[in-house]
């Protein structure tokens, strides 16, 4: 913005970069604030995520379009919708569109390393015949120390903070992480597509036509940074953990058990009144769910329930069933798949969830 404005005091600079950054900050919060109401309303699938990526896209053009930083804005957007959830939408709609996203994030972080192989060689023929390859690189190699550097420095101070806190109260428990876990989480610092987000909305040339200056060593540095911890840090971290002697004790696992077991105590407490016969069955099969969350079994899959193999054999008979029955003609194919369909969440709600499951025929 600096570049593009031309010369800027101290003065004139500060609102613009506080306006630039608070800006954005607050309209990605509040784009976030207006889709759920919109898409809490449709009921279609296919609908709904072309409302979501339309709202996506048309928040960093938009964004770009009144003069706001089109990355702090969508990130602000898609860290603000992913904290509040989607309570409302139906489970029905929910299960598709997550997935749907997940292949989408999936897809744009390998197309920016296509991007990547497609602007270096450009770039690197420019640097060379304007003889700034070497100091380029040069360039790139202290930005990546500086990356990793910055990171080491946020993470240990972080982790010298909460030691230093809980030696001052006497009677604390020591929770806070260990030096080698800060190594670690120092060391895990790989950069991504955000990083390449921000490089390439870098324009061209300015508005008087002129070239945008040294956009091609920022573009560099940015595919340094990202290449750079994504294969030096990347490929060192199984090692580092091994050296420092750190095991997994799956932490995500347990906070999964403990949601799991609050929840269904609510969902208990929610039908403790009720003597029908259909409230009797859920209370032994949701008593047993928290039993099983409750217990200290080592090894056991976080997603398994009570009689999960068994259900997921038989389901897998059912399944077996219904496309003989479709093969046969006794059943047609929008039968069969709202039959499928049932059957396999019946399996993912029986623990089928996991990739590596192999107690179905």
């Amino acid at each position: 913005m600096t570049v593009m404005a031309g010369h800027l005091g101290l003065g004139s600079f500060a609102p613009v970069f506080l306006l630039t950054v608070f800006g954005s900050l607050a309209a990605g919060v509040a784009c976030a604030y207006v889709l759920p109401p919109v898409t809490n309303r449709l009921r279609d699938v296919p609908i709904s995520l072309i409302v979501q990526f339309a709202w996506t896209f048309g928040v960093w053009i938009a964004a770009e379009a009144i003069g706001l930083s089109g990355i702090l804005t969508l990130v602000a957007f898609a860290m603000t919708m992913a904290r509040r959830g989607g309570t409302q939408l139906p489970a029905r709609m929910r299960v598709p569109i997550f997935a749907v996203w997940e292949t989408v994030v999936f897809v744009l972080n390998a197309f920016a390393f296509v991007l990547i192989g497609m602007q270096l060689r450009p770039i690197w023929t420019r640097l060379e015949a304007g003889g700034e390859r070497a100091s380029a690189l040069t360039t790139a190699a202290i930005v990546l120390g500086v990356t990793i550097a910055a990171r080491f420095a946020w993470v240990m101070g972080y982790h010298a903070l909460r030691r230093w806190r809980e030696d001052k109260a006497a009677d604390a428990v020591r929770r806070g992480p260990t030096m080698g876990g800060g190594l670690v989480v120092s060391w895990a610092g790989m950069r991504g597509i955000v990083t390449l987000a921000a490089a390439f909305a870098i324009p061209e040339s300015l508005p008087d036509g002129a070239a945008f200056p040294y956009r091609d060593v920022i573009l560099l540095c940015a595919f340094g940074v990202v290449l750079g911890t994504l294969v030096l840090q990347g490929l060192t971290l199984k090692p580092l953990i091994r050296r420092l002697g750190l095991s997994d004790d799956d932490p995500v696992a347990r906070e999964v058990r403990l949601a799991r077991t609050r929840a269904y105590r609510a969902l208990l407490e929610a039908i403790q009144d009720d003597e029908s016969l259909a409230a009797k069955l859920l209370r032994k099969e949701y008593t047993a769910v928290v039993e099983l969350n409750t217990s200290e079994e080592p090894g056991r899959p976080v997603d398994e329930v009570p009689g999960g193999p068994l259900r997921r054999r038989a389901i897998a008979v059912a399944r077996k069933r219904a496309f003989e029955l479709r093969r046969d003609d006794v059943i047609g194919d929008d039968a069969y798949r709202v039959l499928v369909q049932e059957l396999d969440w019946a399996e993912l709600s029986a623990g089928g969830g996991s990739a590596d499951r192999s107690d179905t025929p």
